[in-house]
């Protein structure tokens, strides 16, 4: 007789789709504040380029999830914002990434600091806040809507829009 197994994790078929989308809204806000522009047409719409956040340091990183987490809100609707999530440099400097034993986003902090900004932040928070790790593919459409939700929240609508924009025509699909 055999152990039961527990049952394997969804395969993560949009994580590519996901970085894409999002490596494309990057590149717009990018473009737009280097060229000084306060407005874009997207997608049909004219909207105001979304303010994001950058951080200084991995410390800094740490502050500003400490008090994501305690919004009252979040609290609400993520159980797991209770739990203490740290930051951590990364070694490498090609991408960011979330470790949930012990729960640890770890940030490249190379000379480009393409990494300390809130859309990779949040990025990495949607994974922590995920409450059902085994039954979720870590960027499917249970990670897509944390991710939304909070940059929506956090950022703006524009930005939120900016993403679902985004997310939609790298074909991922959204509920």
């Amino acid at each position: 007789m055999t152990a039961p197994s527990c049952p394997a994790r969804p395969r993560d078929d949009l994580c590519a789709k996901v970085y894409d989308a999002e490596q494309r809204l990057r590149r717009l806000i990018d473009n737009a504040n280097r060229a000084g522009i306060a407005s874009l047409d997207v997608f049909g719409s004219r909207i105001a380029v979304p303010a994001e956040r950058h951080f200084s340091d991995i410390a800094a990183v740490e502050a500003y999830l400490t008090q994501v987490t305690r919004l009252t809100w979040v609290r609400a609707r993520f159980p797991r914002a209770y739990i203490p999530v740290r930051v951590r440099r990364r070694k490498g400097a090609k991408y960011a990434h979330y470790d949930p034993a012990p729960p640890t986003i770890a940030i490249p902090a190379d000379h480009t600091g393409w990494a300390l900004r809130e859309l990779v932040v949040l990025h990495e928070l949607a994974h922590h806040l995920d409450d059902d790790r085994r039954r979720h593919a870590s960027h499917g459409p249970e990670f897509c809507s944390r991710y939304l939700e909070l940059v929506e929240s956090l950022i703006g609508i524009e930005a939120g829009f900016l993403l679902r924009a985004t997310l939609l025509d790298c074909d991922v699909p959204l509920h």
